[in-house]
């Protein structure tokens, strides 16, 4: 084996395969689309798994008539990881520090169970540094921009450095005081940037309701369904708007719906696209980006004969997410500032405002707001894991007008308040990006052998592999007669976490 990087006299190159005593697989179960009550018991999701910590929340509820087998269920104090997620997180362990009863492996995750003699808390740690994660990217199976696979073989080939069990402790005892700190600070990252997100939300629906004026005579929108029956029969849909729940108009405003406001409005081209081809570039969904449109990550049409020019945009038109698999990206729209000779694809849908009619800007402002957003998402319907939203629905949205020129002045407040908003969020993330670098090169660090010292005392652990390979032969025939074993058995007594390097201590069953 090649090297990556020299490592401590004491310390053994090993693979993970050599310090784990086994891999649980869990099992698949037809579940019910619900979480799992706590008299029930259910099966966690990959989004248990997916964000550094251990969500039990996450879950699906088994069946009552499904037989479950208690081999699967997850303790406190399991080492878990998905052997199928996205490339980020395939692979990335969390420890179940706990756990509600009666909550089992899915077939999607695995546990390890560390040999004698490796902390619980290293192995952890080591699964998160960098140079393992970077392993398990290249072994992971998939395409780059979907759900990435790993298998158990490729998962226990990762080559890792072993440190002997005395600086073992010692080193999780150090990224245990310096991650505590990080991972608070990170918290409290992610706590503004929420609180930033949600007062650019407020900010919309304010300025949409005039300003928060609404306590002076306020009308309430009349109250319509989602769809007409002329349009559930595949009529033309009405000039009437449909109610957004919750909304009132203010005083001196009227109210239109978006087709009326428009000369024209339809999907875009079907046409194949690639990276590399040579006819006119088309917009996709990466392409609507925060109310702009982006030309970034652009494809173009595979057939560069094909006119495509009555799928150009024009200044002003506005371009709406039709379908999409998270429902909170549903009706993003965009505003084009000006003539484009870019084509935009099927799943976008374009409207074209009559001009001088309604500033496009405000129409985009409005469809942003809290009220037409929970509004969209709960009119998108759901096929085969995507939400879709189909060009009658948009047409009958209902648009509160002010005057023109309240409706710029309103646009131009919300859009320097916009602008401080993204700033603190920009720092917010450039904070954020820093503190994951320090925790990546703490990791580093703490397995390349220089986080602590040496201790010339220590066990070598070239002695601690020799007496696991050592037990783990004299298990053979243990194991042999453990596998005709009757699925009724219960295994060893589970364990719990105690203390901060994670030692273990039976639970009663």
């Amino acid at each position: 084996m090649t090297l990556p990087f020299t490592i401590p006299d004491s310390w053994q190159w090993v693979t993970l395969g050599d310090v784990v005593s086994r891999v649980e697989a869990g099992k698949s179960f037809t579940c019910q689309p619900r979480p799992a009550r706590d008299d029930e018991w259910g099966v966690v999701k990959v989004s248990a798994m997916t964000w550094g910590e251990f969500r039990q929340e996450e879950n699906k509820a088994v069946p009552p008539d499904r037989d479950v087998d208690p081999r699967y269920e997850i303790r406190p104090g399991d080492i878990l990881v998905s052997r199928a997620n996205t490339e980020q997180y395939v692979g990335a362990p969390v420890l179940v520090r706990e756990c509600r009863p009666k909550l089992l492996l899915s077939d999607k995750s695995l546990r390890l169970v560390p040999a004698a003699g490796i902390d619980r808390g290293w192995l952890l740690s080591a699964l998160a540094s960098p140079f393992v994660r970077r392993q398990i990217s290249a072994r992971a199976s998939g395409q780059q921009d979907s759900m990435r696979n790993i298998s158990q073989a490729a998962l226990l080939a990762i080559d890792l450095p072993v440190p002997p069990l005395a600086e073992q402790r010692r080193i999780v005892a150090v990224l245990e005081r310096n991650m505590v700190g990080l991972e608070r600070g990170l918290a409290g990252l992610a706590d503004a940037a929420e609180k930033a997100r949600t007062l650019d939300q407020l900010l919309r629906g304010r300025t949409v309701g005039g300003g928060g004026q609404l306590s002076v005579a306020a009308e309430t929108i009349p109250l319509l369904p989602l769809e007409s029956e002329a349009e559930d029969s595949g009529g033309e849909p009405t000039d009437d708007p449909v109610k957004v729940r919750g909304y009132v108009l203010p005083k001196g405003w009227s109210l239109a719906c978006l087709r009326s406001l428009c000369y024209d409005w339809g999907y875009g081209t079907s046409t194949k696209c690639a990276y590399d081809a040579s006819g006119v570039p088309v917009l996709r969904i990466p392409n609507v980006q925060n109310g702009e449109i982006s030309l970034a990550d652009i494809k173009y049409a595979i057939d560069a004969s094909q006119d495509l020019s009555g799928y150009f945009l024009g200044p002003g038109d506005l371009l709406f997410v039709r379908t999409n698999g998270s429902r909170q990206l549903i009706g993003r729209v965009a505003v084009a500032r000006k003539a484009m000779s870019v084509a935009f694809a099927s799943y976008l849908i374009r409207f074209r405002l009559k001009p001088g009619v309604v500033d496009p800007d405000w129409v985009a402002l409005v469809v942003s707001s809290p009220a037409w957003r929970q509004h969209l998402e709960k009119a998108a319907a759901s096929s085969a894991g995507q939400y879709n939203l189909n060009s009658k629905t948009l047409a009958r949205l209902p648009i509160p007008l002010p005057t023109m020129d309240e409706q710029r002045a309103l646009v131009s407040q919300m859009s320097t308040a916009v602008t401080l908003i993204d700033g603190v969020l920009n720092e917010l993330t450039t904070a954020k990006r820093r503190a994951e670098t320090l925790r990546a090169s703490l990791l580093t660090e703490a397995f390349a052998g220089r986080l602590v010292a040496q201790d010339p005392s220590d066990e070598p652990a070239s002695e601690l592999l020799a007496r696991i390979r050592a037990e783990r032969e004299a298990a053979l025939p243990k194991q042999k007669a453990r596998s005709r074993r009757t699925k009724k058995e219960l295994p060893a007594p589970p364990t719990r976490v105690t203390g901060g390097d994670y030692q273990q201590e039976a639970l009663p069953l």
